[in-house]
């Protein structure tokens, strides 16, 4: 007689549920149909009005140093002000506080939370005006994504999952590459090329489970280049993440340790533009910058019917510098940098939540602790080797206490109010610290003495949500203290302190506290199912001031709409529109992006259960979208029309 066999053991995913006091705070989510008809993530995300990157570029042509993502539109970064986490791990990167989003397919993510405000308790430093929530995909199976497409792009993604009783093992695999396109239009010269890019990444996750207990092992790793849009101008981009955590994720009694490292290093390379835009002169060459990051948090968390608590804590740490040569004179460049230094941040926080119909209230309260040290700036003569600037500057550290509060209530049926209050703070990055860089004649000196930012704001809505239908209408207002941006003082031909040379054409700027950005707004979102058709629309409409001016890369008002149109069974059409005010190149409003409109089509047909082929036509319409406008006048653009075709296998 065969022996029984042990029961099968459910395999949980290595993070705490999402605590009931969330839902008393402003929250968007994508859901795996959402994210799977976009090739990045960051693209998925702008569905979501004020949620973007710095730029309006998407992350396949941007630079990786402004891939930060915004939320509600207020006080864009090319840092960021929003913290981006997978199942616990920050992805900020440790030497720029951006986010790689070529580094996470969205093959690999099944669900993602937008969570807005500022994330006292949990979440901590760098999530001023919100949080990015994202969780990886669980279940087992085989997933196949191949497309190819206008402007010379191919992209092939796989990820397989195996699990047995107790064990669960996941492989992916991404690569995608273009040909790109000339951002210039008027005015284009023979030094403009094309935006082409190359990425891949890569993952391995191990999951082991008692049936209580889960501990994951996760190694990912990724490599990008690309080029700028100017002969010589370019950028490459890779590194890595190891991460482990050990949790209870289930039953009144939920704790989660958690470790991790990452590892970065961006070249990058720019150039001086001729008035004809025919020639380019090399301007810095940013050959390295490594970084590393590490940091563990540990939670426990208690609940009951009527409610609980959690306590937790959390430490991170980063080392960078970069590695560069300047001064480009005579055919060579003249001058050598290197320039960087360490920072360190703990804190500690607790969070408590009690529900009694028609009630729930949730506080919460942290205490962190930051810490700016061993600085250093050194610039050497080439030919003689000889010192021209050595700079240590004073180490710094803040104390940042922070908090959150909120309540819902019920107002009888699908309706219920919900109104929050909350404090937040982020640390200034290695990069915006040590960093000096440049965009085409554009020079930003970096700044040592740098304090944290700090925000303070609220929020209230109205929501409504039954089985078919949902919506929610609501306003927000916050105050950014000490807001680190790049602020002209000064334009080329001209020398600034510490001896930078800015040509004809050109602006310096330093990163520096500027003051205050006061906002507020509205934001709305609706969604819907009416059986063949599905459909979303949101707004975020806000007035945002830095003193008399508008912030940099910040629109008035940015909408979406989503439309899913179910032909048959096997065969699906849809639309995305995404609308955006105009927003402003620079801090003195001088540079205006013009506003912009896109549609995106879409139509998918399942012809099997386990395979789907789909044509999408992106930027359907062919709009000039404009990116980014130079002091002298030339105007970027964006990705023109373009029709991808492809296979999603299961």
């Amino acid at each position: 007689m065969d022996a029984p066999l042990p029961p099968e053991i459910v395999i949980v995913a290595p993070r705490l549920p999402e605590a009931p006091s969330e839902s008393v705070y402003s929250r968007s989510e994508l859901l795996d149909e959402d994210i799977a008809r976009a090739d990045r993530l960051d693209e998925a995300l702008r569905v979501i009005p004020g949620v973007a990157t710095f730029r309006r570029n998407a992350s396949a042509a941007a630079n990786p140093t402004i891939q930060g993502l915004s939320v509600r539109a207020s006080a864009p970064s090319g840092a960021g002000r929003t913290l981006v986490t997978l199942e616990g791990v920050p992805l900020n990167d440790p030497f720029g506080g951006w986010t790689i989003w070529g580094a996470i397919p969205p093959e690999r993510i099944a669900h993602a939370t937008v969570m807005r405000g500022a994330g006292a308790g949990p979440y901590g430093a760098g999530a001023l005006l919100g949080t990015v929530r994202l969780d990886e995909r669980q279940d087992a199976g085989v997933l196949v994504s191949l497309s190819v497409g206008d402007l010379g792009f191919s992209r092939a993604s796989a990820l397989a999952a195996a699990e047995d009783r107790a064990f669960s093992l996941t492989l992916g695999a991404t690569f995608e590459q273009s040909n790109g396109w000339i951002p210039v239009r008027t005015g284009r010269g023979d030094a403009d090329t094309a935006l082409d890019s190359e990425a891949a990444s890569g993952v391995a996750r191990l999951l082991w489970s008692d049936g209580a207990r889960v501990f994951s092992a996760r190694l990912s790793a990724y490599s990008e280049e690309r080029s700028a849009g100017l002969v010589g101008a370019d950028s490459a981009n890779s590194g890595s993440m190891l991460s482990f955590v050990f949790a209870q994720p289930e039953g009144p009694l939920n704790w989660r340790l958690q470790a991790w490292a990452i590892r970065s290093d961006l070249a990058n390379t720019s150039v001086t533009v001729a008035p004809d835009r025919n020639t380019t002169t090399p301007a810095n060459n940013q050959y390295a910058t490594p970084a590393l990051g590490w940091g563990g948090n540990a939670a426990l968390r208690w609940s009951h019917n009527a409610g609980g608590a959690e306590i937790g804590v959390d430490v991170r740490g980063a080392d960078g510098e970069t590695r560069e040569l300047f001064r480009y004179q005579a055919g060579a460049f003249t001058r050598s940098r290197i320039a960087g230094g360490q920072t360190l941040l703990g804190g500690a926080y607790v969070e408590l939540w009690r529900g009694s119909r028609p009630w729930l209230i949730s506080g919460g309260a942290r205490l962190d602790y930051w810490r700016a040290f061993g600085g250093a700036r050194v610039e050497r003569d080439l030919a003689t080797d000889s010192l021209t600037l050595a700079s240590s500057p004073a180490d710094n550290d803040a104390w940042a206490p922070t908090a959150r509060f909120g309540v819902r209530r019920a107002l009888g049926g699908p309706v219920s109010l919900r109104a929050a209050a909350y404090a937040g703070f982020r640390p200034p990055t290695l990069n915006e610290l040590h960093r000096p860089f440049r965009v085409g004649n554009d020079v930003t000196e970096a700044n040592a003495g740098l304090s944290p930012e700090k925000l303070g704001g609220a929020d209230i809505a109205v929501e409504f949500e039954s089985d078919s239908f949902a919506w929610s209408i609501g306003g927000f207002a916050t105050r950014l203290e000490d807001a680190i941006v790049n602020v002209t003082l000064g334009a080329g031909p001209g020398t600034f302190p510490p001896g930078v040379f800015v040509p004809a054409g050109g602006a310096f700027r330093q990163r520096q506290n500027a003051g205050e950005i006061d906002a507020y707004g509205l934001e709305a979102d609706a969604r819907g199912d009416l059986g063949a058709l599905s459909w979303r629309v949101a707004l975020n409409a806000v007035r945002a001031r830095l003193g008399d001016l508008r912030p940099a890369q910040s629109p008035s008002l940015s909408a979406a709409a989503n439309f899913t149109w179910r032909l048959t069974s096997v065969t699906a059409f849809g639309a995305d529109i995404t609308h955006e005010s105009r927003r402003f190149e620079d801090d003195l409003n001088t540079r205006t992006l013009s506003p912009s409109t896109r549609v995106d089509l879409r139509l998918d047909h399942a012809v099997s259960d386990r395979a789907t082929v789909f044509a999408a036509l992106d930027n359907a319409f062919d709009a000039a979208v404009e990116t980014a406008e130079t002091a002298d006048g030339v105007e970027s653009f964006g990705a023109p029309r373009a029709l991808r075709l492809g296979l999603r296998l299961r």
